[in-house]
């Protein structure tokens, strides 16, 4: 294999993000996420290494059904405390050049024109590199406190989040012409208005009818992000997502997903190579694999299991207090823990999987893979995963906040370079440019955000 890996820092704008207990470690720096100077080094450490950039997760509510409240996400801090990670990009956008930036970004809560607003806003002062991860939101605190109290349902989530895009499709693409902005001194005319037009939108969930408050970014529509792994979220990316993030516990599982995306994308007919799929994958590396294994070893010893079933008992809508730590879940007579079963038996079917052995499981970085080396073997390893798979690459999760992804840096990036797996300079200066090329920095010609612009928009690309 000889492509080279997309590769994001995958993080959270907290003390800690999915690996539960790790914040007591020694070397971990989640104290320092209110320090933006921190943040600030850590962007041009990854641009140095090559990185295409860093994806934030965020979330609208917070981790309560364990036990019925919040304290056990409170002790750990599973992802809680959560700053809005959008204040740190211009600070790292201005002293970075190249790298990308993701930002989660949900459907349910915010409205598609304020949203545009912010995005366009994010484009203009990275220069072209911000990227909208969607989210339609999971959480039930999210719904008390900014909803109308009770959960949308999954389906409506998803058909409201579709338009949504649309509406933020017509907005960044078809209400400016790329010329409108003529700033002529001698006519006392800054904008065009013959140029500038209004959307006219008026669908089931939301009316839109003037036009934007941006003149166009170096992007126009910022790179498009997804994760949703439900049928309609596959739909959903296959139709407007030009970067989607998957997760998957095994190399097969993961080639099925990637799969069943591209050959959806198809259906909506856009060329499957337009999409860029990034795997979740936590490293664990040292010089050698024996210093890797034992810095994991080390990093097991200081799992919360309060914290990882907060964090499991959020995502999963069950409350994990129920059940007897170390009884085999084979043994729970419910939909929900049979579900689980399922999921942890893909990872090993001999295993008979307690809620102690989940915790343990998902204590370092969350449900994704772990995988623990030297700098060969962890090059070995992820290439094998992308080879194997089809995915693009990885967006790398950590343990030790700031510290593992920056052993990263120092043992594995030189030897991914080496192998020619991993960038040695950047192609053009945005984010969609890092992921499709250089020359590629308006939404391609097959995806549907396309049909909003202006024949002036058309032909300028």
């Amino acid at each position: 294999m000889t492509k080279q890996l997309k590769l994001f820092a995958f993080d959270f704008n907290g003390p800690a993000h999915l690996s539960s207990g790790l914040w007591r470690h020694e070397h971990d720096g989640g104290s320092e996420y209110t320090n933006v100077h921190r943040w600030v080094e850590y962007a041009q450490m990854l641009e140095r290494a090559g990185f295409d950039g860093m994806f934030f997760a965020d979330n609208n509510g917070y981790h309560d059904k364990y036990q019925g409240k919040v304290d056990g996400a409170l002790r750990d801090a599973a992802q809680i405390p959560a700053n809005d990670p959008a204040y740190l990009i211009p600070a790292m956008a201005a002293s970075t050049r190249h790298l990308g930036f993701g930002v989660t970004s949900s459907t349910a809560y915010d409205h598609p024109y304020a949203l545009a607003r912010k995005f366009s806003t994010l484009d203009h002062i990275t220069g072209g590199r911000i990227g909208w991860n969607v989210v339609t939101s999971y959480s039930d605190s999210a719904a008390r406190n900014l909803g109308n109290g009770v959960q949308t349902a999954h389906d409506l989530r998803y058909e409201i989040a579709e338009e949504f895009i649309d509406v933020a499709l017509k907005l960044w693409e078809g209400s400016w012409e790329d010329d409108a902005v003529v700033r002529n001194k001698e006519t006392g005319t800054y904008v065009d208005p013959a140029r500038v037009h209004e959307i006219q939108h008026e669908g089931k969930h939301f009316t839109v009818p003037g036009i934007f408050l941006c003149e166009p970014s170096p992007q126009r529509t910022p790179v498009i992000f997804q994760a949703g792994g439900s049928p309609k979220g596959v739909a959903m990316a296959a139709r407007t997502a030009e970067a989607v993030f998957v997760s998957s516990p095994t190399k097969a599982g993961l080639k099925k997903q990637v799969d069943a995306l591209r050959a959806k994308a198809v259906e909506f007919g856009r060329d499957p190579s337009s999409i860029a799929v990034v795997a979740m994958m936590t490293v664990i590396s040292g010089p050698t694999d024996a210093e890797a294994q034992e810095k994991y070893e080390e990093y097991l010893k200081l799992v919360s299991y309060e914290g990882a079933m907060a964090r499991y008992s959020g995502w999963s809508g069950l409350d994990m207090a129920q059940f007897d730590p170390d009884e085999p879940f084979a043994n729970v007579q419910t939909n929900a823990g049979q579900t689980m079963v399922d999921y942890f038996t893909k990872i090993d079917p001999e295993k008979q999987w307690t809620p102690r052995d989940i915790a343990e499981y998902n204590g370092i970085g969350g449900s994704g893979p772990v995988i623990v080396g030297g700098p060969a073997t962890i090059a070995g390893e992820l290439a094998s995963w992308a080879e194997e798979s089809g995915a693009d690459g990885f967006n790398l999760s950590h343990a030790v906040k700031f510290k593992d992804i920056e052993d990263f840096v120092q043992f594995v990036v030189p030897e991914l370079k080496s192998r020619g797996l991993m960038r040695t300079s950047y192609d053009g200066d945005t984010l969609r440019e890092a992921l499709f090329g250089a020359g590629h920095r308006r939404l391609a010609t097959d995806h549907p955000g396309t049909a909003h612009q202006s024949p002036q928009a058309v032909q300028a690309q």
